[in-house]
């Protein structure tokens, strides 16, 4: 005779599992980092090997072209922006004399308004340059770790995502084999709608970010703004930071801009142009772009953002998101989880009188 036992999900209970969920994360996250890439990458690009494998295609070779498809995508974008660096860096000289005369008339504006001696401006720089020598040191050592580790990302996660693509059978076994039978078709309609929302929404979102970057691009141009292209895109880019990003990327631009022009009207000009597009994006671009959102509200994807940020630094960032929504999925699919579909839900759905 079989009892069932009903496990209660005590604050306690809860509490533990985030402690030692969180500990796994973050212990784990070289491991961990990769194959969350590498599943994602499986999600966007499934549908298209599918699509190829009907048209007689073998199995290995519909996942190569696709691969070598999205390598060459991001190739290109990483060349561009790379191309755009260079630019920059070759016009610094320029732009370092502007700076030390925009640094000078600062210190004479400290001296006059506070009265701030040089040699008092010399002092406290001198303090804050050897204070700041370890530190520079430690970031510039955690850059080459962080390169190296990038370095074996791009290899790893490629490699991970063909064979999950290849044996997705047998992964789809294992993972039917954890759960009850009478769960196992949930699980299918779970897995089908997060590789399908995941397709349409990543499609989505690269014409948003391709049309976003034309657009301030275009916008940093007509003002005159040196590299608008790479200012644009990076600002582009940054956008998946809800709210807050589009105003970091606002500001490399708006200094470049003053240091340049010495003149606070092409700031604003900046600040309007990213605005108005900002305006667009949300508004008009995004909705006509994205099929389907991850339907996740901003407070959980913030949090998101801040709690991936903390485990998995800027991989996190990225990725933690995406498991928003799929916990946003599974949730409601789940009948004893419609609490947190509701906590983690975009919309309020309609009180019943």
């Amino acid at each position: 005779m079989t009892r069932e036992v009903e496990i209660k999900a005590t604050p306690l209970a809860i509490l533990q599992y985030i402690v030692f969920g969180s500990a796994i994360l973050y212990f784990g996250r070289d491991i961990f980092i990769p194959l969350s890439f590498a599943a994602l990458i499986s999600f966007v690009i499934y549908p298209s090997c599918r699509w190829l494998e009907r048209k007689g295609l073998s199995r290995m070779m519909a996942i190569l072209i696709n691969m070598i498809f999205l390598t060459a995508l991001l190739s290109g974008l990483v060349a561009l922006l790379v191309n755009q660096t260079l630019s920059f860096l070759d016009e610094w000289p320029t732009v370092q004399v502007k700076l030390g005369e925009t640094m000078e008339d600062f210190s004479l504006y400290l001296n006059e308004a506070y009265g701030v001696s040089k040699a008092e401006q010399n002092k406290l720089v001198t303090q804050l340059f050897n204070g700041s020598t370890g530190g520079a040191l430690a970031f510039f050592g955690k850059m080459i770790s962080a390169s190296a580790f990038s370095t074996v990302l791009m290899i790893l996660i490629p490699v991970y995502s063909v064979l999950i693509l290849f044996y997705r059978e047998l992964w789809l076994k294992v993972l039917l084999r954890l759960f009850p039978g009478e769960r196992r078709e949930n699980i299918v309609e779970i897995l089908s709608l997060t590789i399908n929302a995941y397709y349409n929404f990543i499609k989505g979102m690269g014409v948003v970010y391709l049309v976003v970057g034309i657009l301030n691009s275009i916008g940093l141009l007509l003002l005159g703004v040196p590299h608008a292209i790479l200012f644009g895109l990076i600002a582009s880019l940054l956008t998946f930071i809800p709210y807050v990003g589009i105003m970091i990327g606002a500001l490399l631009p708006m200094a470049m801009a003053w240091i340049t022009y010495d003149s606070v009207w092409y700031p604003i000009g900046i600040v309007g142009v990213f605005a108005f597009v900002q305006y667009l994006e949300a508004n008009v671009i995004f909705p006509l772009a994205v099929s389907s959102r991850l339907n996740v509200n901003t407070l959980v994807m913030l949090l998101s953002i801040f709690i991936g940020g903390l485990l998995w630094g800027m991989a996190g960032m990225i990725l933690f998101v995406p498991f928003a929504g799929i916990l946003k999925l599974i949730a409601d699919h789940t009948p004893r989880l419609k609490t947190l579909a509701l906590m983690l839900g975009a919309s309020e759905p309609p009180l019943k009188s």
